[in-house]
């Protein structure tokens, strides 16, 4: 891509390529939330247990997860828009082998394949540190960042929605079309990267990261069904902590690590990756919790209820306001550092929880605490990478996000499981049906708090300085380099 001669051509071309690879965060969010309403429906569609449909669920988080930080360092070696294609490629090929098939074995295989485009977001991230002026990076990574809000909150009830009127089906076409937009404005839009990471591919790290992760994944994810106690629960947990035990001196050991160890102990990357399991947690908890009770049938005599479609446009405040709020996180950002922009962040979500649970359930609290809780993860997802981008080599940026999300990815699975059981323990039944207890939400509420005032300690105790958000070094290689679009 040749640079742009005038002041405002180059402005352009900068809000080209942000717009581009912010798609990723549309895509991702609503692969993470599509399938999640109709989850019964789709039990009835493919003739399976609820139990066994929640493995649409479950298998997109374990290749997503699993695969994100083994993408990051491809993309570090061989190119990160060579890479965001494949993962493209990968989710339109899953996408049709789920729509295609008749049956649920292809849909779970589908949905699996759908999971490697997790890792679009962290590559996508840590290209613009490559491809953007650092005047640009606060705001590019802010209103990428945002775009999970309004993906996230469209799903809801753009689900039932496309279920309703053009079959399950339609959950994996329309994800598909979209990506296939994508795959073809990247190369045309974002010059591909130029810096390359040395050194050859980790496959025995690859290899038991692999395993070590889908067992820990598989026993968090699943320990409810299966029980807490159980053997497959325990087995994979011990597995998962025994296969980590043993990767992480290996890491530290060979010259070229899948995760460089060293550097994710740097003060800001340690933070943001602290906070992101934290936050991952909160951040799920409060659209879990939310939604449940908005929900609870009037029956109850503590019911919302709601359908969802309703509880969806409840949640739609809080996405849009992401969106607004991007280019006041990018200013944040710039003026008074990420590490301050993610404690407001931290606090807000706390603060947003703490609402509902001191005024209690109606639809305007629960509203209000779900608009609260988004301006702070606006805020939190637009820090953490840059924390993490401007304190990297630049030759580790994608995979240092990827880890970092993989680590969001662990508090969001955790928060999914403990929301679950917290329910569970405290339902109340209804007819033959188990709903969730007033007693049962307010802990839930609580806990979002406790959790999100935990990653605000980690913030504040932890102090990070104020860096800018591109280094000298890189701010002067980066001036030499043809691909920046300047």
């Amino acid at each position: 891509m040749t640079v742009d001669a005038t002041p405002a051509s180059r402005t352009a071309r900068s809000g080209l390529v942000i717009g581009v690879l912010s798609l990723s965060g549309i895509l991702v969010a609503l692969l993470q939330t599509l399938v999640v309403p109709v989850l019964p429906a789709f039990a009835v569609d493919l003739g399976v247990p609820p139990t066994s449909a929640s493995w649409l669920v479950t298998v997109t988080l374990l290749t997503g997860a699993v695969g994100t930080p083994l993408i990051g360092k491809l993309a570090d070696m061989f190119g990160k828009r060579a890479m965001m294609l494949v993962c493209l490629g990968l989710m339109v090929t899953g996408s049709v082998v789920a729509a295609v098939g008749s049956g649920f074995a292809t849909a779970v295989v589908g949905r699996g394949l759908q999971g490697f485009a997790m890792a679009l977001m962290p590559i996508g991230i840590s290209m613009m540190r490559e491809v953007l002026p650092p005047a640009r990076l606060g705001s590019g990574v802010a209103l990428m960042s945002a775009t999970i809000g309004i993906g996230s909150v469209l799903g809801m009830p753009l689900a039932g929605v496309l279920h309703e009127h053009l079959g399950w089906q339609s959950l994996f076409w329309v994800p598909a079309a979209f990506a296939v937009v994508m795959a073809a404005l990247l190369p045309f839009v974002v010059p591909e990267s130029t810096t390359r990471a040395a050194g050859r591919f980790d496959y025995l790290g690859a290899t038991l990261l692999t395993s070590a992760l889908s067992a820990m994944l598989l026993a968090i994810s699943k320990g409810g069904t299966w029980g807490w106690g159980s053997l497959p629960t325990v087995g994979l947990a011990v597995a998962g902590a025994i296969g980590l035990a043993v990767w992480i001196p290996l890491e530290l050991k060979v010259s070229h690590p899948l995760v460089d160890l060293r550097t994710s102990v740097r003060r800001p990357v340690l933070v943001s990756n602290l906070c992101a399991l934290l936050l991952g947690f909160a951040m799920f908890l409060s659209s879990y919790a939310s939604t449940q009770e908005l929900q609870v049938p009037t029956t109850t005599g503590h019911g919302l209820g709601l359908s969802a479609a309703a509880a969806g446009l409840v949640m739609l405040p809080g996405g849009v306001v992401m969106i607004f709020l991007a280019p006041v996180s990018a200013a944040m950002i710039r003026v008074w550092g990420a590490g301050v922009t993610l404690a407001v962040g931290a606090g807000a979500i706390s603060l947003g929880f703490a609402e509902r649970g001191v005024l209690g359930s109606s639809v305007l609290t629960v509203g209000i605490s779900a608009f609260i809780v988004s301006i702070g993860v606006a805020f939190a997802l637009a820090a953490m990478p840059v924390l993490i981008t401007t304190a990297v080599p630049l030759d580790q940026t994608a995979s240092a996000n990827s880890v970092n999300s993989l680590v969001r990815a662990v508090g969001t699975s955790a928060a999914s499981a403990v929301g679950a059981a917290v329910i569970a323990a405290s339902a109340v039944m209804v007819g033959a049906a188990a709903v969730p207890s007033p007693i049962g939400l307010d802990r839930l509420f609580w806990l979002g708090a406790a959790v999100s005032a935990v990653a605000l300690i980690v913030v504040v105790c932890v102090p990070i300085r104020h860096r800018p958000t591109a280094s000298p070094a890189d701010t002067t290689s980066a001036g030499h380099d043809p691909a920046r679009v300047s």
